[in-house]
C-alpha cells in the first residue's frame, strides 16, 4: 500500500509557573506535515516533514525558521503493534508572545523566538489487542477489514528518550530526558455499512520521566531530576474503505502533564489528519522474500 497523510500534528510545549503566573508556549512555525508511507504485509515505514510551500508553514518573518522530519517504522506480529520513530525539529517560537511583551501587535511585531532549540526524539511503543476479533490493524493502517462492529481493550508500554539542546544569548544547554510510561486504552469500531466506518478511542496512563541537564555556567554540574507523569488522550476515525482505495481523517488529541517544583510541564498533541492510499500488486521479489521470512519466523 501506498499513502499520503496531510495532518496538523505539530508538538506544542507548555510550561506553568505559580511564580510568573504565565505560560509560555513553545511552538513551531509549521502547521501542516506531510507523510509519504510504504506498506506489506507486517511492515509499515512512512517518512514525515514540513514542506515550506504549504500555507501555515512560511511565516519565518513573524515566527523564525522551523525544520521537522519524522520517521516511523511498524511491525504487525499477530495481535502486537510494534513502533519505532526517530522525530528532530528545530526552530520553536512563543506563541503567546503577547502575555510577554505588552505592547506586542500581530502581524506588525516578531514573536519571541527560540530559533537554536532543538529536540530530537527516539521512541517506540509495544501495544497488545486483547480482544482476537478486533482489528486495530484495520483502523489505523487499513490492513485488515473488520466486517463486524467491535471493541477491544489495548494496553500499551511507552518509551521516549529526547534530547533537547539550545544556543540562547551565548549560553549552550542540553537537557537528556527518559520516558517511561504504561497506559490503557479503549477501541471500538462501528461498521456503519461494508466500506465505511467510525471508530473512537479514549486513554489514559501513568509513567515516570528521568531528566539531566548541563549548561555552559554550571559546565560539569549536572542538575538531575525525577518526574511522575500522567498521560492522557482520545480521538475519532473515520473512514472509507475499498479493494484499491482508502482514504479517511482522524481527529486525535494526547497529552502528558508533570511537576517540576513551582511549575507544571504540559505537552499537548492537538491534530487533525486526512489520509489516502492505494493498493498495488507487490513485486514477485518482494513476496518470495517474505515468504522467506515467514518461514523462519511463523509469528509474522
Amino acid at each position: 500500500m501506498l499513502r499520503l497523510n496531510l495532518d496538523t500534528n505539530i508538538d506544542e510545549f507548555i510550561v506553568s509557573s505559580k511564580e510568573l503566573g504565565i505560560k509560555p508556549k513553545l511552538t513551531l512555525n509549521s502547521q501542516i506535515n506531510t507523510t509519504f508511507g510504504l506498506d506489506y504485509k507486517f511492515i509499515s515505514a512512512s517518512i514525515s516533514f514540513a514542506p515550506d510551500f504549504l500555507p501555515g508553514n512560511n511565516d519565518n518573518d513573524f515566527k523564525g525558521k522551523s525544520s521537522f522530519t519524522s520517521y516511523n517504522f511498524r511491525f504487525f506480529p499477530k495481535n502486537f503493534i510494534q513502533t519505532l520513530s526517530y522525530k528532530n525539529s528545530k526552530g520553536y517560537y512563543i506563541s503567546n508572545t503577547r502575555d510577554f511583551v505588552s505592547d506586542w501587535q500581530k502581524d506588525r511585531d516578531q514573536y519571541l523566538q527560540f530559533p537554536n532549540l532543538r529536540i530530537q526524539s527516539f521512541g517506540g511503543s509495544t501495544s497488545y489487542i486483547i480482544n482476537k476479533d478486533f482489528s486495530l490493524k484495520g483502523i489505523y493502517y487499513q490492513k485488515e477489514w473488520q466486517t463486524k462492529s467491535g471493541g477491544s481493550f489495548v494496553p500499551s508500554l511507552n518509551y521516549k528518550y529526547l534530547i533537547f539542546s539550545g544556543d540562547q544569548n551565548s549560553v549552550k544547554s542540553r537537557e537528556h530526558q527518559l520516558d517511561l510510561n504504561f497506559d490503557l486504552a479503549y477501541h471500538y469500531n462501528y461498521v456503519v455499512t461494508k466500506h465505511i466506518n467510525i471508530a473512537p478511542f479514549a486513554y489514559a496512563g501513568l509513567g515516570n520521566k528521568w531528566s539531566n541537564y548541563k549548561n555552559d555556567v554550571t559546565k560539569d554540574e549536572r542538575a538531575k531530576q525525577n518526574y511522575f507523569t500522567q498521560n492522557f488522550g482520545a480521538g475519532l476515525h473515520l473512514g472509507y474503505n475499498s479493494e484499491k482505495i482508502f482514504f479517511g481523517s482522524k481527529f486525535n488529541y494526547s497529552g502528558s502533564h508533570y511537576d517540576d517544583h513551582q511549575s507544571n510541564v504540559t505537552q499537548n498533541d492537538l491534530y487533525v489528519l486526512f489520509f489516502i492510499g492505494y493498493r498495488l500488486d507487490a513485486p514477485s521479489k518482494v513476496e518470495k522474500l517474505y515468504d522467506k521470512i515467514q518461514d523462519k519466523i511463523p509469528a509474522l
